[in-house]
């Protein structure tokens, strides 16, 4: 916390540099009425660039994403690819951005982007600036595409309406891991003070640096997503007729289009959702992953239009998530494990339709998060493919699918129970669009063999093993408390003691990715990276089960995620419900402890 000597030197020096009238006089105001508590909120702490970027409410002061820190970011970003590519000003970057928009502060994805534009052209970069709002995943396609140096995506995904975020993609197409963030975070410190030309971004429109890529790359994207497109003469004929939202956010024109690349008549729009609105009036969360709640009008118009299946994409239009409706009339929202399970089942299908070269196997691969469900694992053991699994998020994943590529291995597919799926090789991050279409294929397959999506899961499961799974969190606002509860975790029966038990489940294996402690290796040494600066541990049980609780890098969550695996054949998924049931809430009452903690769950 700064003291308020401190808060007020911070606020004169940014009154001398925000030239935002919105944001300078929300300072002025707090200077004048001598609000400490204000004033620390907007300038006790800088918000701090990590892996994923940026992430934070738009509002005034270095805690929040507004013109002077988006200008400060890209102009430390900036020094820190000159340091690194020597070939920067002949190559560029791109830039793109969604919908959002905060009135109060007069913040915007738009400005943003534009004066992240700005602060490279002035440094002679040539920049590929989207000229209107698109997905998440066309930034990375652009990188790989046009071979650029790096990109950036101005969004805040599906986070509440009054965030936003700034997410850095590297010169291989995926998103940045260490220690790029460190460099950068250390060369935005040292580029504080806003250049010349940093405000006038006007500057930008009649620049030869700047480029539009958005006709061209609409164009070679939704050319390189039909190549995961294997049944174009069903799709013709299908009768199978799908509902799409997306959430208020980028994705409907994206969608309809990749429909039309497959030959699948255009989804039903939910009209009250299709149009982009930072507000997103129709929803308390703008988050898919949130179930039901979201999903309400998406099931109207189904009803009505007589749809069976519904694909929602999160505001950025990366993630997706789907629900169908069963015999009995109710709706199923398929989990991002069940999705994966079906979508690395129908991937794999496909490629091996396509190739009947036994020795090709040897170089296919998928991946997945280690905090998902391990069916691929399973899938792959039975079929002779390769399954790894990597750190959570799609950094690791993307980062590790172009490593394998480099070295001449397939990555077929790769996806995280957050409802975020790699379908197609062009895009080395989670892409809710290619997810759409590929779904919707897969779907329209299935009903020629009078089959829906929750008959073939089963069918999944019956050849691979049921794997059920259940992931929930606990809301959280105090970082002492969280750091508390994995404290005495890691010292639960005397110092350096993990438990042995967890009610009448008995503990068989931990391992740590915060200390770098692994039970189960001969050395006790954990394969997967450890990083010190968040929580991760899982237990393995006695009885196959395995959990997971760690916490999120961009809300202030304690997760967690629990799954138990049956070897093909064994088909009492109640019995197993029952008991991973019963283990989920061991571990609510006695790792977690909400009641002694103060913890908030989730509410449906």
């Amino acid at each position: 916390m700064a003291g308020d000597a401190a808060l007020k030197r911070a606020a004169e020096q940014w009154l001398q540099w925000d030239k935002n009238p919105k944001t300078s006089a929300i300072v002025k105001q707090l200077v004048a009425e001598g609000n400490v508590e204000e004033l620390q909120k907007c300038f006790g702490l800088r918000m701090e660039f990590g892996t994923a970027g940026l992430r934070a409410a738009m509002g005034a002061g270095i805690s929040h994403m507004n013109d002077l820190t988006i200008i400060q970011t890209t102009q430390g970003f900036c020094r820190y690819l000159e340091k690194n590519f020597s070939d920067l000003k002949k190559r560029g970057v791109v830039i793109g951005f969604d919908a959002r928009a905060h009135l109060s502060s007069g913040g915007s994805s738009k400005r943003f982007a534009r004066l992240a534009a700005n602060t490279f052209i002035s440094q002679g970069v040539p920049v590929y600036l989207f000229s209107d709002i698109t997905p998440t995943p066309f930034v990375p396609y652009t990188v790989t595409h046009l071979k650029l140096c790096a990109g950036i995506m101005v969004t805040a995904s599906h986070n509440p309406k009054q965030d936003n975020g700034y997410k850095v993609y590297w010169e291989n197409g995926a998103q940045i891991i260490s220690p790029h963030d460190k460099g950068i975070s250390q060369a935005i410190e040292e580029n504080q003070e806003p250049w010349p030309q940093a405000w006038d971004d006007k500057l930008i429109d009649s620049s030869v640096l700047l480029h539009d890529p958005y006709a061209t790359v609409n164009k070679e994207y939704f050319k390189d997503i039909q190549k995961q497109c294997f049944h174009r003469n069903i799709n013709k004929e299908t009768n199978l007729k799908f509902v799409h939202t997306s959430v208020h956010g980028v994705g409907h024109k994206f969608v309809q289009l990749a429909f039309e690349a497959f030959d699948l008549r255009p989804p039903f729009a939910v009209p009250e959702q299709k149009d982009p609105d930072p507000e997103f009036p129709t929803v308390k969360y703008p988050n898919p992953e949130e179930g039901k709640g979201v999903l309400t009008l998406s099931f109207a118009l189904a009803e009505k239009d007589g749809a069976k299946i519904v694909l929602a994409n999160d505001p950025d239009a990366d993630r997706l998530a789907v629900a169908e409706k069963q015999e009995s009339g109710e709706w199923k929202v398929f989990s991002g494990n069940e999705l994966g399970a079906l979508l690395g089942w129908w991937i794999f299908t496909c490629w091996k339709n396509q190739n009947r070269d036994a020795c090709a196997i040897k170089d296919v691969y998928m991946l997945s998060s280690t905090v998902s469900s391990k069916i691929l694992r399973a899938i792959a053991l039975k079929e002779g493919f390769h399954f790894e699994e990597t750190l959570t998020g799609f950094k690791w994943m993307g980062n590790r699918a172009k490593q394998l590529m480099d070295q001449g291995k397939a990555v077929l597919f790769a996806f995280e129970e957050a409802i975020g799926y790699m379908c197609c090789p062009a895009v080395l991050d989670k892409d809710g669009v290619s997810a759409a279409v590929i779904t919707a294929e897969m779907a329209s397959f299935l009903a020629t063999r009078n089959m829906s999506l929750s008959q073939q899961l089963k069918a999944v499961y019956d050849e691979y093993g049921l794997h059920i799974t259940k992931a929930s969190y606990f809301i959280c606002h105090d970082p002492k408390v969280i750091q508390q509860l994995f404290d005495n975790l890691r010292n639960y029966d005397g110092e350096n003691t993990y438990p042995k038990s967890c009610g009448r489940f008995k503990v068989s294996g931990i391992r740590d990715l915060t200390t770098g402690y692994d039970s189960s290796q001969p050395d006790q040494k954990a394969i997967l990276p450890t990083s010190k600066s968040s929580q991760m541990i899982t237990f393995t049980f006695a009885n196959g089960g395995v959990a997971t609780m760690r916490t999120s890098g961009t809300e202030p969550k304690i997760k967690y995620y629990s799954e138990l695996c049956a070897p093909p054949g064994n088909s009492d998924v109640e019995q197993l419900k029952k008991e991973l049931d019963e283990l989920v809430n061991a571990l609510e009452k006695h790792f977690f402890q909400p009641e002694k903690n103060n913890l908030q769950r989730k509410t449906e």
